[in-house]
């Protein structure tokens, strides 16, 4: 049985681009990063504070607990390498558990074969010291094994989270290319925004933008809206731990806002998606919507908010010549309508930035699943110069 309470080395991944706001995340709740990458944060904590970290992160894929690390030079060798661990110690003789690998190695063509074999040997460990073995299958319903292997190096983690953490649990209509949650809070941990001033969002679609702003200006917590994780299938999850920190997830949360969240949408069966998403996560009192074209949404006067649009592209949706237009319009309308605030524009074409006739203070490099992407930052100046912080990110 692992003890939940032993420190050890906890990697926490993220989509590529998202660590810096990862990063902030993990600081702000209390842990200090020993290493960050492009796509992970490491600390130093136990499968406790994994418990704990599952339950509060809005921009992490996963949260590994490390076990080992090994040289690994052929596929060949791996079973040997797996079947030595103790698996006695983490898995139930008659639970279950998966597996998922990363690999990149000149000796494996099909890394569902590196799944199939680290599997074998679990099992045959088990088989061999007990006469029976736990269940194994491709969905994350138990507890989870992480593998990842380059070169002649691999590390085998727990993995406490299972299915992955970006999808936030609230989405329950998703409209048409919607924003994944986990990129939605990752952009608005980028814009500066100060959690005390208006949030308006032209363009919401299905409303993730604004029920993100509204669970991080109100401090719920995506734990709130999952109740399975890997970390519970294996030995020594203490549940009385979990449900104490599931408590103070709930105490955390605050009911009211001394701000707007205005969205606006000129689809209204776009703004009945969002409406019913917001209902999912709690947060309909929140946000006020309005089915109108993006140029007429209310932005109140002297807000020195966020106005934060995420337009179509031309990747997905939207044809590129018609969205000059549009693009165009957006500029206008900041510039008319938005003085003393932060402009936000998440676009996958930058020839179609250009058109917002705008200078953006702040490029921000996101990906949305494999588009490149950036952020603009407008600074949409109201007499005097602004209050949020300006820096060059390219």
């Amino acid at each position: 049985m692992i003890d939940f309470a032993q420190k050890g080395k906890i990697t926490v991944t993220c989509f590529d681009r998202f660590a810096p706001n990862l990063e902030q995340e993990i600081i702000a709740l209390g842990f200090t990063p020993t290493e960050v990458y492009r796509t992970r944060v490491t600390i130093t904590g136990s499968l406790n504070d994994c418990m704990f970290l599952n339950l509060h992160l809005r921009t992490a894929s996963n949260v590994l607990f490390w076990l080992a690390d090994f040289p690994l030079h052929h596929v060949n060798d791996l079973y040997g390498k797996i079947k030595s661990q103790p698996w006695e110690n983490y898995l139930a003789k008659d639970g279950y558990f998966s597996v998922s690998s990363t690999v990149d190695h000149e000796t494996v063509d099909n890394p569902l074969f590196v799944n199939v074999r680290i599997k074998d040997a679990i099992v045959d460990r088990f088989r061999d010291q007990f006469g029976v073995r736990p269940n194994s299958g491709s969905d994350f319903e138990g507890a989870v094994i992480q593998l990842y292997w380059k070169n002649n190096q691999a590390s085998l983690y727990l993995n406490t989270s299972g299915e992955t953490l970006v999808k936030h649990g609230y989405r329950q209509v998703p409209g048409k290319a919607p924003m994944m949650e986990a990129l939605a809070a990752a952009t608005i941990l980028a814009s500066n925004w100060d959690r005390k001033s208006p949030f308006i969002n032209p363009m919401c679609g299905a409303g993730t933008l604004a029920i993100e702003a509204a669970l991080i200006a109100t401090d719920r917590f995506p734990g709130l809206y999952r109740d399975h994780y890997s970390f519970m299938h294996f030995l020594g999850y203490d549940e009385k731990i979990y449900r104490q920190m599931k408590k103070e997830v709930y105490l955390r949360v605050k009911d009211d806002l001394e701000f707007p969240i205005i969205a606006s949408d000129i689809s209204p069966i776009a703004i009945t998606a969002a409406k019913i998403n917001t209902e999912t996560a709690g947060v309909q009192h929140l946000i006020t919507f309005e089915t109108c074209d993006f140029a007429e949404t209310t932005v109140p006067e002297g807000g020195q908010g966020v106005v934060f649009l995420n337009p179509e592209y031309g990747q997905r949706l939207g044809d590129v010549t018609e969205l000059e237009a549009t693009y165009k319009r957006i500029g206008d309308f900041m510039k008319q309508k938005c003085a003393g605030y932060a402009g936000l524009v998440f676009t996958g074409n930058m020839d179609l930035g250009k058109q917002i006739g705008l200078k953006p203070k702040r490029k921000i490099p996101f990906y949305n699943g494999t588009l490149d992407c950036r952020l603009l930052h407008f600074e949409l100046y109201a007499g005097t110069k602004r209050r949020f912080p300006v820096q060059e990110t390219e």
